[in-house]
């Protein structure tokens, strides 16, 4: 479920969202680092909560494309890559896209919220632990989608995502937290229609 064996060509006719979402992610940081459009994507793609208070809504959404370094992009990319074929061939293109954006946006919604208005963040850190609570749901209510070892992959994985998020500096920690509770709370309308397994 978590080891990817398909080669490129595979991957990309198999998941075609999180292709989608992967070739933007290294797009924007490419243009956010090479060339004269550099700044102006740093500065109108923040997650800027004074800017959100002044109407500019989009940076509820940019942030969840936008990363600050190439270890930043490639660590969400890879996390996205590994963790969210299972969720696209489980819940299907469309509710798989609106599980992701989703608890992003939700998580940058609860930054706006809980934090002061000086705070700034970039990143798809919050759309990628919604994917772990996507994951706690099914866990918790259609175990028979996690296999045994996969159930302790994804537990270890997601208690040392916790662990860093507390400890690593500069993490938009409620971003983080209100990330994974967004995908368990969109998880039960997202997999309501998906049939049991027997």
């Amino acid at each position: 479920m978590f080891v990817r064996e398909e080669n490129f060509k595979t991957f990309l006719r198999l998941y075609p969202v999180i292709s989608i979402i992967t070739a933007v992610h290294l797009i924007v940081f490419l243009l956010a680092n090479l060339g004269p459009q550099a700044d102006f994507i740093y500065y109108y793609f923040t997650g800027s909560n004074y800017f959100i208070s002044q109407g500019e809504y989009w940076r509820l959404f940019t942030p969840i494309i936008t990363h600050v370094s190439l270890s930043h992009v490639l660590f969400n990319t890879f996390s996205l890559v590994i963790f969210g074929p299972a969720l696209e061939r489980i819940l299907g293109k469309g509710k798989f896209m609106i599980g992701y954006l989703g608890a992003g946006i939700i998580a940058d919604i609860a930054t706006y919220f809980l934090l002061p208005l000086n705070y700034a963040h970039i990143g798809a850190s919050g759309a990628i632990f919604g994917l772990f609570g996507i994951y706690l749901y099914i866990l918790y209510a259609r175990k028979e989608y996690l296999g045994r070892a996969n159930k302790q992959i994804l537990i270890v994985v997601l208690v040392f995502s916790l662990i860093t998020t507390f400890t690593t500096p500069g993490i938009n920690i409620l971003g983080h937290l209100f990330g994974l509770i967004a995908g368990a709370a969109l998880a039960p309308v997202l997999m309501a229609f998906v049939p049991r397994r027997r």
